[in-house]
């Protein structure tokens, strides 16, 4: 399988609340017409082109309903796939097969649909030297699973949970007022109070950034900036902090952010708002 035992162990928990959620051990239908004994193969099929990711996930949902499975693949997590193409078969007892079939789909239909977006959004800022970042805004629960399928498209982990960096947001500056300290303040501060992290500041003005800049900031987080805006920052910030591009990203105007120079550009969508890829399940014999 794709998945390392480590990371295997981290997200089985995840596998067994899904088939739970889905009451897979009691699968009303499965038991009313198939024969306990009865054998048979099924193929996992892409549906339509895109990246897979999920293939060890799926056979982490069979194998808890029976770990007598047999599970092949032929594709590879971030490989990208044809409609029409078989990813993976699974044989033995019908009835864990059919019994474990939603949940397993579900998680793959899900990553490999992040995975794809994401390697769309990375091949249309090709050769920028841009790095194409993902964010917080994952699927409570998921978000082991789906930034790993954000890795599988070829992008690259912005924070994994709140304790990886600091990052001052709108709502962090706007306590900047109620304790009354400017922006410069609040970033003096928590550069003094980091304790070995990355210091980022979300601005939206250029004054905002270089006041950012001048207090200790690491990395500036343009948010909704005009391009014309970011190249300005871009310029200022040479040598002294990274920048990173967010808000209203989208894979038609990604390049054209890409091409003011910003080292980082972060979208949400890659995992808020993703199109599941279309896979099924088919028996073949």
């Amino acid at each position: 399988m794709n998945l390392d035992p480590p990371f295997a162990e981290l997200i089985r928990p995840l596998v067994v609340d899904a088939l739970a959620e889905d009451h897979a051990h009691e699968d009303a239908t499965t038991r009313a017409v198939v024969d306990d004994d009865l054998r048979c193969t099924a193929a996992i099929i892409c549906k339509e082109a895109g990246v897979v990711c999920g293939l060890g996930v799926a056979y982490l949902a069979f194998a808890e309903l029976d770990s007598g499975l047999v599970f092949k693949q032929y594709s590879t997590d971030g490989a990208r796939v044809q409609s029409d193409q078989p990813l993976a078969s699974v044989a033995g007892r019908v009835a864990p097969i059919l019994s474990a079939e939603r949940v397993a789909l579900n998680f793959m239909q899900r990553l490999s649909g992040i995975a794809t977006i994401t390697a769309r959004v990375v091949q249309a800022v090709e050769g920028t030297g841009v790095t194409i970042l993902d964010t917080r805004k994952t699927t409570p629960g998921l978000r082991l699973l789906e930034k790993y399928a954000v890795r599988c498209g070829g992008g690259t982990n912005h924070r994994m949970d709140l304790s990886d960096a600091i990052l001052l947001k709108d709502n962090h500056l706007a306590t900047g007022k109620l304790q009354e300290l400017s922006l410069g303040d609040l970033v003096r501060r928590a550069v003094e109070r980091r304790n070995g992290l990355s210091v980022e500041v979300e601005v939206t003005r250029i004054r905002e950034a270089e006041e950012a800049m001048a207090a200790g900031a690491t990395r500036l987080l343009l948010d909704n900036m005009s391009t014309t805006e970011m190249a300005t920052v871009v310029d200022l910030a040479k040598g002294r902090a990274q920048t990173e591009a967010s808000g209203g990203i989208t894979i038609e105007n990604a390049r054209e952010v890409a091409l003011t120079g910003v080292d980082y550009i972060s979208l949400g969508a890659l995992t808020h708002s993703v199109k599941a890829l279309d896979l099924s399940l088919e028996l073949i014999g």
